[in-house]
């Protein structure tokens, strides 16, 4: 079984990458997802190929080009903590891309299958829809960069804060069946910071039967892969937490089923709303 744990490289590499998920690496079809942090005047360039990618700023501040567009200065915050909702760049299949960094900068790549067609475009902070989500040790914070109300081939892309001593992706919730329109199958990786960065974060996942069944302690910089199941998040009282989840699956559309043990803890709704 794939360890669901990825940890960053101890340094970057020539490139700048901390951190890499693959399909290969990871024992699955769609989500690839990449970490970068980039010295000041540092330009990382890729092709995306048959892929499309959701480049997302974490922090700091960079000009990005594609085939067609370009974009100068972009960036505000500079730190995830920060709270602002980050800019993003989408790229599609069959395109390129140059991020070059204006200062210090950590920048998320986000990838799953592409059909193309569609032209590069950014996504900036006002775009990113911000909502409070849960109430009392389940409130969190969630900014909504690339949801399915945006045209996207594969990509779902999301970022949520858990403050110290509060849940997030609860009450526990699966999307691992391919059975729509009660249950989409998505693929998913979590990107976590900690605030302070010695903090940690505790994310179960695990399916009915129990035949997956595993309580991680993750660290600042760690990524979780979600291959299925239910993955709730607790974060220790004293230690903010983010995360970044990146989605996809052989539909773009996010339903979830909530563990029926636990169903009762999820308020009245139109639609699941528990990331």
């Amino acid at each position: 079984m794939v360890n669901l744990i990825v940890p960053p490289r101890p340094a970057p590499d020539s490139d700048g990458c901390v951190l890499s998920v693959t399909p290969q690496s990871a024992g699955w079809d769609y989500v690839g997802f990449e970490v970068y942090q980039l010295a000041q005047g540092q330009t990382l360039r890729r092709e995306t190929g048959e892929h499309e990618a959701c480049l997302v700023l974490l922090s700091g501040k960079a000009d990005v080009a594609t085939n067609a567009e370009s974009w100068s200065g972009i960036g505000e915050r500079m730190s995830v903590f920060e709270k602002k909702p980050p800019y993003a760049v989408y790229v599609p299949s069959g395109d390129r891309y140059a991020v070059t960094a204006l200062t210090e900068l950590e920048v998320a790549v986000c990838m799953a299958p592409g059909k193309g067609g569609r032209g590069a475009r950014l996504i900036a902070p006002e775009q990113v829809v911000i909502e409070q989500r849960g109430s009392g040790s389940m409130e969190r914070l969630v900014q909504h960069i690339l949801p399915e109300s945006e045209p996207a081939d594969s990509l779902l892309v999301v970022e949520v804060f858990t403050p110290g001593g509060n849940w997030s992706s609860y009450p526990p919730h699966k999307h691992d069946q391919d059975n729509l329109p009660e249950e989409s199958l998505l693929e998913e990786t979590y990107y976590y910071h900690t605030n302070p960065s010695s903090g940690f974060a505790i994310q179960r996942v695990y399916t009915d039967d129990r035949s997956l069944d595993e309580t991680l302690a993750v660290r600042d910089g760690e990524t979780v892969l979600v291959p299925r199941g239910y993955h709730p998040v607790a974060a220790p009282p004293g230690y903010d937490v983010y995360y970044l989840n990146v989605m996809a699956g052989p539909n773009r559309t996010w339903k979830i089923r909530n563990d029926p043990e636990h169903e009762w803890l999820a308020p009245p709704q139109t639609g699941p709303r528990n990331r």
